[in-house]
């Protein structure tokens, strides 16, 4: 009996503004690209067998590449991983549904695409701007005189002392790198730190013209900035962090 297959979108396009879809590698399985339009769009997916596909590292990555590979041909609106629809007259249907966002959409992305800065503070540099803070050594000193137990408030009052001085440096990162970014930049984001020593998880859509100023300015700031903290920067994306609404499918049950 042969396997059930149902359609696995990608991303959604401007319909035929690619020549060459090419082939997706799908739960480790190589597949054809096809188009599926609707009106002035068109939904690039594969024929899938219809099931849950787990999120494991390695189907993300596929997941990304194959809209990442469309992105180099043309504008995109990604869809997430793991969706798959039973028929063509269901993807249809659902750009039926999207087609008034779509159309409101595309103009904010077209031309444009996204980079991701997470800036991380150096524990050596960290470590001395808190010496220098006369209030954390006079914590510290008590702590050091009492025990565990007697120093129970103190050290709340270190790790209350700690955290407001780990805001204050992102605050300070927000005006010397994010904000010059920023004004380039066609829409910036600032999203939740991760860890302790992340100052700064930023996303910015940048227009296409203006890629050599953007990657020029990262790297002014990188140098006034590389023995403080280490930039990670990342891209071109598709525009994850700048699209308002959420393209699901109808997930396999």
């Amino acid at each position: 009996m042969s396997e059930e297959l149902g359609k696995y979108p990608f991303c959604i396009i401007k319909k035929d503004s690619v020549d060459d879809l090419g082939r997706a590698v799908l739960d480790g399985e190589e597949r054809q690209l096809l188009a599926i339009p609707y009106k002035e769009f068109a939904m690039i997916i594969a024929e899938a067998p219809i099931k849950i596909y787990h999120p494991k590292k390695e189907n993300v990555m596929n997941h990304q590449n194959t809209i990442s590979a469309v992105m180099e041909q043309t504008d995109v609106i990604p869809m997430s991983f793991g969706n798959v629809f039973q028929s063509e007259e269901d993807i249809e249907l659902l750009l039926q549904n999207l087609y008034e966002n779509l159309q409101e959409l595309f103009p904010q992305i077209e031309g444009r695409f996204e980079v991701g800065l997470k800036v991380i503070a150096k524990k050596e540099w960290l470590q001395e701007e808190m010496n220098n803070q006369s209030k954390a050594q006079k914590l510290k000193k008590k702590i050091e005189n009492k025990s565990k137990e007697a120093s129970y408030y103190d050290r709340i009052e270190l790790g209350d002392f700690a955290r407001n001085f780990m805001k204050s440096k992102g605050e300070e990162a927000a005006q010397a790198i994010f904000l010059p970014l920023a004004e380039i930049a066609a829409s910036a984001k600032q999203t939740q730190t991760l860890g302790e020593k992340m100052l700064l998880n930023t996303s910015f859509l940048v227009d296409t013209e203006k890629e050599k100023e953007f990657d020029a300015k990262v790297n002014e700031l990188y140098e006034q900035w590389e023995d403080k903290v280490e930039f990670k920067y990342t891209g071109p994306w598709p525009a994850y962090n700048f699209i308002d609404i959420k393209l699901e499918a109808r997930k396999v049950q």
